[in-house]
């Protein structure tokens, strides 16, 4: 949080607290990802087309092909 304070600083809180609020939304809260949200929005990407990854946006086909693996062949 104490970058965030620095960051809204030097940029505004506005910007900062719609940043907060996205990395909430997709989860990320490693280092630097709240930097880098915002200077993803900053290059006119819209809010919504964000995409938080999660099971139902995965191209996982499933384990479905691995259910034999490690059995005797009959």
């Amino acid at each position: 949080m104490a970058a965030a304070v620095e960051l809204a600083a030097l940029i505004g809180p506005a910007e900062v607290d719609l940043g907060l609020g996205l990395a909430a939304t997709a989860g990320r809260f490693a280092e630097d990802d709240l930097m880098s949200i915002i200077q993803h929005r900053r290059h006119s990407t819209r809010s919504a087309d964000l995409v938080v990854a999660d099971e139902t946006h995965s191209v996982q086909p499933g384990t479905s092909a691995w259910v034999d693996f490690g059995r005797p062949a009959s």
